[in-house]
């Protein structure tokens, strides 16, 4: 028997602010996934976590290593 998956945590920081495009300022996540988290899937999740990461990249919030900003 195997063990079940843990649940994918939340990228939730307490900075809970949204923007002019309602999109968290903390997490980065859109009032729509931060309402269904609780019901999603891992795999449903995961790519939040991916959509999650792209928005804080075009926004100037993460960046690559290696690369310089605005290139």
């Amino acid at each position: 028997m195997s063990t079940p998956e843990r649940p994918v945590a939340s990228p939730c920081v307490n900075i809970c602010a949204l923007d002019d495009d309602d999109i968290c300022t903390g997490c980065q996540r859109t009032v729509e996934e931060i309402t269904r988290w609780s019901r999603m899937s891992n795999d449903e999740r995961r790519t939040v976590l991916g959509l999650c990461h792209e928005r804080a990249k075009a926004s100037g919030l993460v960046w690559m290593i290696g690369k310089t900003p605005g290139r």
